[in-house]
């Protein structure tokens, strides 16, 4: 019997649990592991997020379109921004599906680690996978998005350059071959948003105000990106400085990629990358440090 029980034991797969490393350590291979578990959390968010509303996954297109119509109305109708000849309805919608999923993914992440309590107490899984699953979640919103904006990029470029009431002529909108840099600079998104999502994320289980202090810190921030205004209003030697917004290199990027109009922002793109790549090691680094008291503490 004794025998028997000790065979048992040997053939039994034994699994070790043990604290994320510090520093930066970001396991792949563990991650695709539970993969089937991070797909199941991003369905579950999109299931509950549009649970009894009426007008459902249509809500991933209503933001981004009508701050898109009061941005018009007020930037590019009263204040008469210059968008050098570019219609300001497409010049603001293409900075605003990317900061939209951006900023969603964002307060996504922050508030992943607090309203999954009862799963990170009960089973183990990387944690990591949560706030991974904001960022996959809000990308469905963003492709719904992004198909709307394919749709008036071919409407205007059909249209052809019209005359504004000022006098001055849009420039004439056609996709062009840079759109093969997109999947670039929504990667450039992605990590920006994982890597201060995971700051927030982590803060959030100590602090319960963080959740607050992010929405704001996110206001803020669209006002220091070139979502309502071009960056080439400010002098080029500021232009520089204020890449070290990586959300700057992104949405320059996708206007350069989609609206075909302008030179490639290298300069301002390499620097906007190098700072999201630091955004993206600290916050794992950071993350991996607190994971060890997350079931305690959430």
């Amino acid at each position: 019997m004794e025998n028997a029980v000790s065979t048992i034991e040997r053939n039994t797969p034994l699994t070790v649990i043990e604290p994320a490393k510090r520093g930066f350590h970001l396991n792949l291979r563990e991650i695709w592991q539970y993969r089937e578990l991070l797909f199941f959390f991003v369905w579950r968010e999109i299931k509950v997020r549009y649970k009894q509303t009426v007008f459902g996954v249509l809500w991933a297109i209503l933001q981004p379109f009508m701050t898109m119509v009061v941005f018009t109305i007020f930037f590019g109708g009263l204040a008469q921004i210059d968008t050098n000849g570019i219609p300001y309805p497409v010049f603001s919608y293409a900075a605003l599906v990317p900061w939209t999923f951006f900023s969603n993914s964002i307060t996504g992440i922050a508030t992943s680690m607090t309203s999954n309590a009862n799963t990170i107490k009960k089973i183990y899984f990387p944690r990591i996978i949560l706030p991974i699953s904001q960022v996959g979640t809000h990308f469905v919103d963003f492709l719904m998005a992004f198909a709307v904006l394919l749709i008036m990029i071919v409407i205007y470029s059909l249209s052809g350059p019209t005359q504004t009431a000022d006098g001055a002529t849009t420039v004439q909108i056609q996709l062009s071959g840079n759109v093969i840099w997109l999947p670039f600079f929504l990667l450039m998104a992605m990590t920006t948003a994982l890597g201060f999502g995971l700051w927030l994320a982590a803060l959030n289980v100590l602090f319960r105000d963080v959740r607050y202090a992010a929405g704001f810190i996110i206001r803020l921030w669209m006002f220091i990106t070139p979502v309502i205004y071009p960056t080439e209003l400010l002098d080029e030697t500021w232009q520089l400085i204020y890449s070290l917004n990586p959300m700057v290199g992104v949405i320059d990027g996708f206007r350069w990629a989609l609206l075909g109009v302008g030179e490639p922002p290298t300069v301002r793109i390499v620097i906007s990358v190098c700072v999201a790549l630091v955004i993206l090691i600290s916050g794992v680094i950071f993350f991996n440090r607190m994971e060890r008291l997350f079931a305690d503490v959430v």
